[in-house]
């Protein structure tokens, strides 16, 4: 097994929401297994990522969907969401995780496991 494979959590599509449970500009926090993420529904769809902010660890299901960013409510961090880029420091970015529809259902394959950033302050 490669040492960033995810151990005990699934490497398929799981669905994690109705297509109508998250209007457009929205965000909301799901889990598979004991894994939280943070869930997107933007203009150009839907978008994935992990739920906590690299910064100091800000809620990213509880910040604003902006245009197609997340920004952290607690110091107001941005993140793309096609690519999960920081676009005031590229060397900052969220993890983000494949996304598929299929009919009304929101499926979502969980990243490889990568080395975390550490907290910045």
């Amino acid at each position: 097994m490669l040492p960033f494979a995810r151990v005990d959590l699934p490497l398929e599509f799981i669905e994690v929401a109705r297509v109508t449970d998250l209007p457009a500009g929205r965000v909301k926090n799901v889990k598979i297994g004991d894994e939280a993420i943070a869930l997107y529904h933007t203009a150009k769809g839907f978008f994935a990522s992990e739920s906590r902010c690299p910064h100091r660890g800000g809620p990213l299901a509880e910040g604003d969907v902006i245009g197609d960013e997340i920004v952290c409510p607690w110091h107001l961090w941005g993140f793309n969401l096609e690519n999960g880029l920081c676009p005031g420091n590229a060397d900052i970015c969220i993890t983000m995780h494949e996304v598929k529809v299929d009919g009304d259902r929101v499926l979502v394959r969980l990243a490889p496991v990568r080395e975390a950033t550490p907290n910045l302050s």
